[in-house]
């Protein structure tokens, strides 16, 4: 990612906090690299366990040309998606966790590597979210996968 392009995913994920200038002044200095944004304004975020979320995503991408911001914890042992606000409440998945409005999400800094959160998607600073809809279906192929469902190949995966 190019400087532009960071500074746009940057300023997008600022745009949601309640101080969009401390937030990028405390982020930007902070050894740690990561900050506390509020979810439900923009985006909410949907956090799948490890395994799922990473066949997930790589369904997504065989999907779509990009999907929306996917971060990862330390670890890789959830993987959150963003989607536009309000699906956190709308969600009944089992097993899948929503962060929504009054929830806060640990975000790193894009393009700058931290110890615990990291990106696995950035955000173009566009806005680009995934869809519910899309991502639903990419879940149910990756949980298919999981199971061991016959007539699913987790070898074909990219």
């Amino acid at each position: 990612m190019q400087g532009s392009e960071i500074r746009s995913a940057v300023e997008w994920l600022v745009a949601v906090a309640p101080d969009p200038d401390a937030c990028r002044w405390e982020w930007e200095r902070s050894p740690l690299g990561v900050t506390l944004l509020p979810a439900g304004r923009s985006w909410d975020v949907l956090i799948l366990p490890g395994e799922l979320g990473q066949l997930t995503l790589d369904v997504l991408q065989r999907l779509l040309e990009r999907p929306g911001p996917v971060l990862a914890d330390f670890g890789d042992s959830r993987l959150g998606f963003f989607v536009p606000a309000g699906t956190a409440s709308r969600w009944m998945g089992t097993g899948v966790r929503g962060a929504g409005r009054g929830s806060w999400i640990v975000v790193p800094y894009p393009g700058r590597a931290t110890g615990g959160a990291r990106w696995l998607v950035l955000p173009d600073g566009l806005g680009t979210l995934t869809d519910p809809v899309v991502l639903e279906l990419a879940m149910h192929e990756a949980a298919a996968v999981v199971a061991g469902e016959p007539g699913w190949d987790a070898s074909a995966r990219p």
